[in-house]
């Protein structure tokens, strides 16, 4: 298992210049999400658009669920120029951020109810460029800290997770605050973030690009693919056809060889199913306040700060409780927190816009963040192998956001059309939504405490 450590010892971590690379690439990572979630939402809202248009229009994060498809190339295209500057993992980042503040700068000059259509592609060209951030920012965070140092791999999470929260809640937290300003509009708001997203890309240059055998191992998986190509009378093309093996089909095929197809498949499915009903809560949550009675400025203060500065101060208690007992039994205490969070939102429901009662809500809310960030972003890094790092993580991720964003784009639907207008039964019904999972997580909890137990036991 884990090193048994002292607080005192466990924070001393933090110090590392390597984690607070990770923290501010978890900024980078969670900005792009209050650009095209909470922010859009509300000025789709204060447009006038229905619930069921909102939520239809998160169809968009369909960009995180499926962007496994071109992880592969993340880890294995070199970017001409960039790669050279930067190196690999910076290289992808840099891109990325160019394209989102782009994008940005785009929302930010449009009259979005006159061009609905052309903010969603741009919306789309966000999420997609923002969720390939994502793979190469995950690649980062995993390449940094070397096979010995599992032991920092919750302190590395916690970074991770109270670095996108900065950039989610904290920095998502200022349009909203201008949006009660009364000579300032949204495309005004837009401009200011894309100044915020121009500032982000500094980061890239600030941070050292970690050092990796990953070339070496994928070369020699390609030079094994081209001994057993060797009847191929042209060379060039046997290269190819070793290079699309080792960059497509092995990041696949290692994953199934490490953990055995019923385990692999076991664990594709928790991770599926662990957060769904979180992302219908959240997808309709700014909806939620406002038709309640909420104003703006209570939003931010207190779904953006107060969710943010909750957030961050449990993942490191979090991450000092998953590095002592183990990720797995962090994982049950999250899953029946999400429960929890989501009936104290019914209880706002039925009793209205009371400060005290959404002060209550959101502590419970950011213990739930903290606890299922950290713990989800510290299992699915045990699972990866570092010679697939981005399209491992990838790929489970993935997952993980498939159904949080696949099905929550729906959740105005079902507001609308199944409980016809009813909160109340909504955030019950999101609060059932993990019994499954938690289900699925007690059935396989002997595997994934034999997986921790090895992926610890050299450390």
């Amino acid at each position: 298992m884990t090193k048994t450590l002292s607080v005192s010892e466990y924070f001393s971590y933090f110090k590392d210049k390597r984690l607070i690379n990770i923290f501010l690439f978890g900024i980078s990572s969670g900005f792009p999400w209050v650009l095209i979630g909470s922010v859009m939402s509300a000025w789709l809202k204060d447009e006038g658009l229905s619930r069921s248009m909102i939520g239809l229009f998160g169809i968009v994060f369909g960009a995180y669920s499926i962007n496994f498809l071109w992880s592969p190339l993340v880890d294995r295209v070199k970017l001409p120029v960039l790669f050279k500057w930067l190196g690999q993992r910076r290289s992808w980042i840099l891109l990325c951020q160019s394209v989102i503040f782009i994008g940005t700068f785009s929302l930010a000059g449009l009259d979005i109810k006159a061009n609905l259509w052309f903010a969603a592609a741009l919306c789309l060209v966000i999420a997609v460029a923002s969720a390939t951030q994502d793979i190469a920012i995950d690649a980062f965070r995993i390449d940094t800290l070397s096979e010995n140092e599992s032991h920092k791999a919750t302190a590395a999470a916690a970074m991770a997770t109270s670095g996108w929260w900065s950039g989610y809640a904290l920095l998502g937290a200022l349009p909203f605050y201008m949006a009660d300003i009364p000579s300032i509009d949204w495309p005004q708001v837009y401009f200011f973030l894309s100044v915020i997203m121009l500032l982000l890309m500094g980061s890239v240059l600030w941070a050292k690009e970690p050092e990796s055998n990953r070339e070496v191992i994928q070369a020699e998986l390609e030079s094994t693919y081209q001994q057993k190509l060797v009847g191929v009378e042209q060379t060039r093309f046997a290269k190819v056809i070793a290079w699309l093996a080792v960059t497509v089909f092995d990041p696949f095929r290692t994953f199934f060889a490490r953990n055995g197809v019923k385990t692999a498949l076991a664990l594709l499915a928790f991770i599926f199913l662990f957060k769904i009903g979180e992302a219908f809560l959240g997808r309709m949550s700014i909806v939620f306040y406002k038709e309640v009675g909420f104003s703006n400025s209570d939003i931010a203060t207190f779904s953006k700060v107060g969710t943010a500065i909750l957030t961050i101060a449990f993942t490191f208690v979090g991450s000092l409780f998953n590095q002592r007992y183990g990720i797995v039994k962090g994982l049950f205490i999250s899953g029946i927190a999400m429960a929890a969070s989501n009936l104290a939102f019914a209880w706002i429901a039925i009793a209205g816009p009371k400060l005290s009662l959404y002060a209550f809500a959101i502590i419970i809310d950011g213990f739930t963040q903290a606890w299922s960030l950290v713990a989800m972003v510290a299992f699915i890094s045990m699972l990866c192998d570092r010679a697939f790092s981005a399209t491992h993580y990838a790929l489970l991720a993935s997952l993980g956001n498939l159904g949080r964003t696949l099905l929550s784009s729906y959740s105005g639907v079902v507001i609308d059309d199944w409980l016809l207008g009813n909160w109340a039964l909504f955030f019950v019904l999101t609060a059932l939504m993990v019994i499954p999972s938690l289900v699925f997580l007690f059935l396989i909890r002997h595997k994934l405490y034999a997986l921790e137990n090895n992926y610890h036991r050299d450390n």
